[in-house]
């Protein structure tokens, strides 16, 4: 075998990451295929507050099922990640259609959980299989695929903006997509020129990741970036609706737009964080990402009420911070952990974060509620100052030399 078959053309590696980043964003529109029809089940089924936050609390948690078994069985590290992927996706895709054959929240919610327990088969291995191609710029390639999700979660929004679908409609068109996100993983996608070492099955690599010092450090980010992230797309639709309301303007398929476009700026931010970090650093674009987010937390619920294009301003640029880090996290994870277990690795971190998205998207309701839209996002700043000061940790040690080629 030439040197050139090895490696792959220079062009290969940007083939690979452009498919299956087109995977992710038809796999994750699945995501949030029930919350972006929270409006049209409202008037046909009458749900409760309660029950519109658990049909997406399910899927956090049913992510995070998946991601503990997934861990405790190196499932992404002893299996070929494009099967773990496909596998992942046919059955999100299948749970998210039966979705059709419901009447209720009763059913929807198992089925929510089955979703987000199979899409825990999907994004570390996609995480773990682009790193094969990236040695250099795996910041940027892995924050193409952080964009790629993101705006994958954003395309129920956008179908529903199209107005007057029914929500059967956003979910046939998201679990189709998703299916085809897994065949395009399948077989278009192969494996890099810079394969990580073999793993065998494991089960102490759980705790042996959390033991590892980067890894660990990395996860709190994670965590603290997460605390922010799922109930600002849990719950901007909702706020817009509202906002609309308060100030006399737009439709609830409008707001359905301008919540694609926040999800969108996310993707954006997720591509320039890339750029930045593999250039200044990883932790450094990690603080700055989550001061500018923590600070429009506050913002956007203060300016509620006065000039309703600063509001959206506001939420844009927070749409973009949110997730102009998330990559990064994932990044230092695949560089400081065990290469054997870096799918692992990534999993156990996944599985922090999601768990504490499921305390968030509960929480805001019942804060907006008690203390309107003015403060209910405030409480989620906290999360962004804990994942501050969790990165300005890991830049003052010596793992620090691990991340980024040595920038931090």
């Amino acid at each position: 075998m030439t040197s050139k078959q090895n490696t792959g053309s220079p062009n290969e590696r940007w083939r690979m990451l452009i498919f299956l980043a087109i995977a992710l964003v038809f796999i994750w529109s699945t995501w949030f295929s029930a919350a972006a029809v929270i409006p049209q089940l409202r008037s046909a089924w009458e749900i409760t507050p309660s029950a519109a936050a658990w049909m997406t609390i399910a899927v956090q948690i049913g992510f995070v099922i998946g991601a503990l078994v997934s861990s405790l069985f190196n499932i992404a590290d002893v299996l070929s990640p494009r099967h773990v992927i496909m596998g992942g996706a046919v059955g999100a895709a299948l749970a998210n259609f039966l979705m059709l054959f419901t009447s209720g929240p009763e059913a929807v919610i198992p089925l929510r959980f089955a979703t987000g327990f199979f899409m825990a088969g999907v994004y570390p291995p996609a995480f773990k299989l682009i790193s094969t191609w990236f040695q250099e710029d795996r910041g940027l390639a892995l924050g193409v695929l952080a964009a790629a999700i993101v705006v994958g979660g954003g395309v129920p929004h956008l179908i529903n903006g199209l107005g007057g679908l029914d929500w059967q409609i956003v979910v046939f068109a998201t679990s189709v997509l998703c299916l085809i996100g897994g065949l395009i993983a399948e077989f278009v996608i192969r494996e890099g020129p810079y394969p990580f070492p073999t793993a065998i099955f494991d089960p102490r690599q759980i705790g042996l990741a959390l033991a590892n010092r980067g890894v660990r450090l990395a996860t709190l980010g994670y965590v603290g970036h997460m605390w922010e992230l799922f109930a600002l797309y849990a719950w901007i639709l909702i706020f817009l609706i509202d906002l609309f309301e308060v100030h006399g303007v737009g439709t609830a398929s409008g707001a359905a737009f301008i919540a694609f476009f926040i999800s969108f700026a996310g993707g954006i931010g997720s591509w320039v964080g890339g750029i930045l970090a593999d250039r200044w650093g990883r932790t450094n674009t990690a603080i700055l990402m989550m001061v500018i987010s923590a600070a429009c937390a506050v913002l956007v619920g203060l300016l509620f009420d006065t000039n309703l294009y600063l509001v959206l301003m506001v939420g844009l640029i927070w749409g973009f911070a949110a997730v102009g880090d998330s990559a990064q996290f994932s990044t230092m994870v695949t560089e400081t952990a065990d290469q054997s277990y870096v799918a692992t690795a990534l999993t156990v971190q996944l599985a922090s974060g999601f768990l504490i998205t499921v305390v968030t998207i509960w929480l805001i309701p019942i804060l907006q509620d008690i203390f309107s839209w003015r403060w209910a996002f405030a409480f989620l700043a906290p999360g962004p100052i804990i994942g501050i000061l969790a990165m300005l940790r890991l830049k003052s040690l010596p793992e620090a030399a691990k991340i980024g080629g040595g920038k931090g």
